[in-house]
């Protein structure tokens, strides 16, 4: 339940606004909100920027994850059956209602997130991208003819697989409700998103958007809570495929309970992703595309390049220029537009990260800047979430702080001297969801792309996702893809049909 005591956008752009009375259940199916039964296990959802109270988030049981089931699997009879033209339309008008709704979206992103304006904004054109990409290829799915002997033939139907799941995270909330339910929804499916506990508000908006844009009742339901809510769909009957954004051991939970339906899933997982920095390369290019690779989103990205290898020769010169860079960064309310870095998402996050950079300190790393708890000056945000983006030097292969993902503004750099040794030591990890090169050597980048472990590679540019091409790991940084147009092969399925045109040839 949502209380606000003034409306939205001026409530998000005065931090000290209060809220009260106003209600707004933040589950939705059946094409309107619902309210959960479930109101004595509610917990509270907190602002980033300035550590009160925003909501109560009240978790959906069996009989609310029921309900919202059921009305997808009813929409998934009408949706189902119209043409990709059809379903384009409904698509097309949401993404129009989204470009119109743009600021307010990104508003309620900072308020729930933490991240800044500049960010939030073009993770909402993000997700209206998104919809508008799934649109188009919405009425191009097709199978194939096969001629065989004797005027006989085959053809292949490619068609939904039903009520899909999609559980989101919350480092991107209302971008990622878009990805996964763009190409479900193109595919002629339905779907229940549950949003991160942590981030539970801009996704109903979402499903609210594809009601207004026409969308058949049940299409895009959102059920909130946490791992119980989300057990409750993987296990569910008439759920057909689960799509899921988050951490390793969580991914693995989610993958052995669709097992026991036989479910399909896309895991899009964590990464502790290697970024190659060469002798030759353009420095300036480089020292952003390094910034870009560690303090997006407060350094709250999967696949950040977070393990930065410099050749030797270019050490210092590129680490004294990203340290003057990075202690520039302008922290605090995420709200203005002259912010670079807001509020972390939540205090025990902020902990567990400030912890990364103690253990990196009793390891023999050095700080080189950042790494501290931050105080705005601004007395309304004195409670809020921050610290200092950090840069570590002097790290080694084998500490916590490069082994293991810290998912903060944390940046570890670590020096080398051939191709072929940082080639080892950027594969030298059980995950490989990205991976960058800085070289101007034509032959060297795609020499050094093909011998990389990751499912997403940057060549001079990092942290650049397009909807128009996929996004995913190897190893344990999960499966199957998001965006791009082999999306649609994970979110349907395929029919082969045998058509004889003769008797019957039998050995009986």
């Amino acid at each position: 339940m949502l209380r606000r005591a003034t409306p939205l956008s001026a409530a998000v752009r005065s931090l000290s606004s209060g809220f009260a009375n106003i209600t707004a259940p933040l589950n939705f199916w059946g094409g309107k909100r619902k309210a959960s039964k479930e109101r004595n296990n509610g917990e509270n959802v907190f602002e980033p920027a300035t550590g009160r109270v925003l909501c109560t988030l009240e978790p959906c049981g069996s009989t609310e994850v029921g309900q919202a089931v059921e009305a997808a699997k009813s929409a998934f009879g009408t949706w189902s059956k119209m043409s990709g033209m059809e379903r384009a339309r409904v698509m097309i008008e949401a993404a129009h209602t989204i470009e119109k709704r743009r600021e307010e979206i990104a508003e309620m992103e900072v308020v729930n997130n933490g991240k800044s304006i500049t960010e939030a904004r073009l993770d909402v054109d993000s997700a209206r991208l998104c919809i508008e990409y799934y649109a188009g290829l919405s009425s191009t799915l097709s199978g194939q003819h096969v001629q065989l002997p004797g005027g006989s033939f085959a053809y292949t139907r490619r068609e939904p697989l039903g009520v899909c799941v999609g559980i989101g995270a919350w480092n991107y909330p209302f971008q990622i409700a878009a990805w996964k339910s763009a190409p479900a929804l193109a595919c002629g499916n339905t779907m229940v998103f549950k949003p991160s506990p942590v981030t539970p508000v801009t996704a109903v908006m979402l499903a609210e958007i594809f009601a207004e844009a026409g969308a058949p009742e049940g299409l895009l339901n959102v059920v909130q809570g946490g791992q119980e809510t989300g057990s409750l769909l993987c296990h569910h009957p008439d759920v057909a495929k689960v799509s899921f954004t988050g951490s390793v051991p969580t991914g693995q939970k989610i993958m052995e309970m669709a097992s026991k339906g036989v479910k399909p899933v896309t895991l899009e997982l964590g990464g502790k992703s290697p970024l190659l920095i060469f002798e030759d390369s353009d420095i300036e290019n480089a020292v952003r595309g390094a910034l870009m690779a560690n303090f997006l989103s407060q350094g709250q990205v999967c696949s950040n390049g977070t393990r930065v290898f410099v050749q030797r020769e270019i050490l210092h010169e590129f680490v004294d220029e990203v340290v003057k860079r990075t202690q520039a960064i302008e922290i605090g309310d995420p709200l203005l537009e002259t912010t670079k870095m807001g509020a972390l998402v939540s205090r025990p996050h902020l902990d567990k990260v400030l912890a990364f950079v103690e253990q990196a300190k009793k390891e023999g790393a050095t700080v080189l800047c950042g790494g501290e708890a931050f105080v705005p000056s601004d007395a309304k945000l004195r409670h809020g979430y921050y610290m200092t983006p950090c840069v570590l030097a002097n790290c080694k292969d084998d500490m916590t702080c490069v082994k293991e993902e810290i998912f903060g503004p944390v940046m570890s750099v670590l020096p080398f001297d051939t191709e072929e040794e940082v080639l080892q030591r950027a594969n030298d990890t059980t995950m490989g969801l990205a991976a960058g090169v800085f070289t101007r050597d034509v032959k060297r980048a795609h020499r050094v792309v093909e011998h990389l472990k990751a499912g997403s590679c940057f060549i001079n540019n990092y942290n650049i996702t397009p909807v128009e091409v996929p996004f995913g790991g190897f190893k344990m940084s999960g499966i199957g893809r998001e965006n791009g147009q082999v999306t649609i092969e994970h979110y349907s399925q395929l029919k082969t049909v045998y058509v004889e045109m003769g008797d019957v040839d039998s050995l009986f």
